[in-house]
């Protein structure tokens, strides 16, 4: 039987936020439901009568409106035809004197200005000033005095430090140092279509665990160097220059550029880096180089350098110091180890196959003989590397991918293009192992390649690697170890409680506890799950897909997730982003009774929680049949929290279960079952 449910298009206001009744027509399709709603009854629906929140529409932001109509971004969730990034071209290099823990830097930086407006500012990145004084701080941080910049100059000329005051009597060129801020102002704009040309030179001792331990030193033998030069924020099309502080908690929001990056260390220190190797024959030992080659052609983990090796794995130079040299371009960043008495393991894994030939990419491990567990992390590479190209459709594009063990700097993990500092999880376990690597390689899709404002949105880009790591911990251990329910427990821990946040919340404005944590990662996780089950597998991959296709090498912000699914799917889900991304709802849909009238049998459902979310029934008949049922949210939109759903059947029903595969994380399952 086919029922149709006609809803007007009604929108009432109410004093309550929550009452903004956005109905539409609506075709259900059914073959055994009997349920019909008419207009009739529709129009007699009065406030006093509403018994639960309505998610009112999603309100974008002026400065996404504004872009919208710019056509910089699209309604459909696709980059506008004006759409423009921002680049840049850096040449690096840095002295790592490990005896006083330095690093000395230079940096040439040539700046592309694509935006459609003239500069009279460049904002700049100076994330190592967190461990200075009296900079702003979300914890307590190890003071190492910060980035001591000893030279800027802008086209040449070299500035000095100035006020807002002296700016305001006239003096149009210098910089202003305001804690990781530094504002560069000159006199001659850098008008759109043009570039500037800035140097700098800088020093900053090495703090054990930097940047809230997402680089530092350990044990005198291992550095992993990252947030360590001038970077040139992000100014983008929807709110301008980033130049919201790093305070350790929130991460970062980089553009795109081209880096060619020298590093300079002493001998027996083995380095590796974002990009491509350009000078093993130069560093390497020939028998080290050799197995190098080798390593990167093994399907089998090679060793390259083991342990009692490394203090004649490279070269040896008149001046004790050897420089190693990275080039890559279109990264997000940059970033370099040092080891002075780890295992170096290699191989390769598959991220593409064409046309019969396969495409590899190269996998380095970096290990110490305090971190047994570890022998297995370059085939933990391996796989996540060529699952994950395959799941997002997007193959792995770089030369490398390197996993850095980091004990006592970090105890989990933090990704940088093309490699990963981990700790060495000998408490945690193998599994665990396997989990932080997979979640840090998914990172390189985002935000390393689809650019999200992490600063702000942290939920868009930890929320998808989340989810990332579901599947890839699925496809190698499988479901019963890896279940949805776990998924959504570490999330449901604390939802419905004042220690939740709403998701859409500024991500360093979350208030102190599992708040930020929680609608970072397990939360954004289970709602893609969620997402899921409504859109269907195949739907949702393409939609998925779709996503970041439309954004890789591109700075999305949620509304173009947003709308990019709903542009995919051809489903208006405002309700869907409303309840679950704005809002600390809680989803609790229950059965309460099962009965028999006449020649049908009678279900009653009611929705306990505020999250609106389609019904998925599971209905086994006493013949042992069973019957699959979904019924839509509308009802739910219409302001019910109770509804009857009548099943003709001449077989009594003896079980009733809702979402019996688990794709929504509802708070109280216990209630999602009926049985005779």
């Amino acid at each position: 039987m086919q029922v149709i449910i006609n809803y007007k298009i009604k929108n009432m206001l109410y004093k309550s936020r929550f009452v903004w009744i956005f109905l539409f027509p609506i075709l259900l399709l059914s073959c055994t439901t009997t349920e019909t709603i008419t207009n009739d009854e529709v129009k007699h629906i009065s406030v006093s009568e509403i018994e639960r929140p309505i998610p009112y529409p999603v309100e974008k932001p002026n400065a996404f409106k504004r872009a919208l109509r710019e056509n910089t971004r699209s309604a459909d969730g696709n980059p506008g035809v004006n759409y423009w990034q921002n680049e840049a071209s850096y040449t690096l290099s840095a002295e790592l004197d490990p005896e006083s823990h330095t690093i000395y830097g230079q940096a040439r930086i040539v700046y592309q200005n694509n935006s459609p407006n003239d500069l009279n500012v460049i904002v700049v990145e100076l994330a190592q000033n967190l461990h200075k004084a009296g900079t702003a701080k979300s914890e307590e941080t190890e003071i190492t005095g910060g980035k001591n910049l000893t030279r800027i100059s802008l086209n040449g000329n070299e500035l000095d430090e100035t006020t807002m005051e002296a700016r305001w009597m006239g003096a149009l060129d210098g910089y202003i140092m305001d804690g990781t801020r530094l504002y560069i102002f000159h006199e001659q704009e850098t008008q759109s279509g043009s570039s500037a040309e800035l140097e700098f030179e800088w020093s900053f001792e090495v703090p054990q665990q930097g940047a809230s331990g997402r680089m530092g030193r350990s044990r005198d033998n291992l550095y992993m160097i990252a947030y360590w030069y001038p970077q040139i924020a992000v100014v983008d099309d929807v709110y301008g220059w980033m130049d919201d502080p790093f305070v350790g908690n929130a991460e970062f929001y980089h553009k795109f550029s081209d880096y060619d990056l020298s590093i300079t260390a002493p001998e027996n220190w083995i380095v590796m880096g974002t990009g491509e190797f350009l000078n093993p024959e130069e560093t390497l030992r020939p028998e080290i180089l050799e197995r190098y080659v080798a390593a990167g052609d093994s399907d089998e983990v090679l060793t390259i350098v083991d342990f009692d090796e490394v203090d004649n794995a490279t070269v040896s130079t008149d001046n004790g110091m050897i420089t190693w040299r990275f080039q890559s371009d279109r990264v997000r960043d940059v970033a370099f180890s040092a080891t002075r008495e780890s295992k170096w393991e290699g191989a390769r894994a598959s991220v593409q196959e064409m046309n019969g030939e396969t495409e590899y990419t190269r996998i380095n491990t970096f290990y110490r003989e305090t971190a047994p567990l570890w022998v297995e992390q370059t085939d933990y590479a391996q796989h996540s590397i060529t699952f994950l190209s395959d799941y997002t459709d997007i193959p792995y594009p770089w030369p490398h991918m390197t996993s850095v063990e980091g004990a006592d700097i970090i105890g989990g993990g933090m990704e940088f293009p093309m490699i990963t500092l981990i700790g060495d999880y000998n408490n945690a376990g193998a599994i665990p192992l396997y989990g932080v690597t997979a979640h840090e390689i998914a990172h390189m899709w985002i935000p390393m390649i689809v650019s999200t404002n992490e600063r702000r949105y942290t939920w868009l880009d930890e929320g998808h690697t989340s989810f990332h790591t579901q599947q890839t911990n699925v496809d190698r251990y499988g479901e019963e170890q890896f279940s949805r329910e776990d998924l959504f427990s570490q999330y449901l821990r604390i939802a419905g409680t004042d220690l939740e946040g709403e998701m859409m919340r500024w991500s360093d404005f979350h208030y102190p506890g599992p708040a930020y944590g929680v609608a970072s990662y397990p939360k954004p996780a289970s709602v893609l799950t969620a997402l899921k089950g409504i859109l269907g597998e195949d739907l949702f991959i393409e939609a998925h897909r779709e996503f970041m296709e439309r954004w890789e090498y591109k700075h999305p912000y949620p509304w173009d997730f947003f709308n990019t699914i709903e542009d995919v799917s051809g489903k208006d889900l405002s309700w869907f982003w409303r309840s679950w991304y704005y809002e600390t709802w809680i989803l609790d849909q229950s059965i309460t009774d099962v009965y028999r009238d006449g020649d049908q049998s009678i279900i009653v459902i009611e929705d306990l929680g505020n999250i609106p979310m389609p019904v998925h029934l599971k209905i086994t008949l006493e013949d042992g049949s069973t019957i699959n049922e979904v019924l839509d949210v509308d009802h739910w939109l219409m302001g019910y929290r109770t509804r009857e759903f009548s099943i003709d059947t001449k077989s009594d029903i003896v079980k009733v279960e809702i979402d019996s595969e688990n794709y929504f994380p509802d708070i109280n399952r216990s209630n999602n079952m009926w049985q005779r």
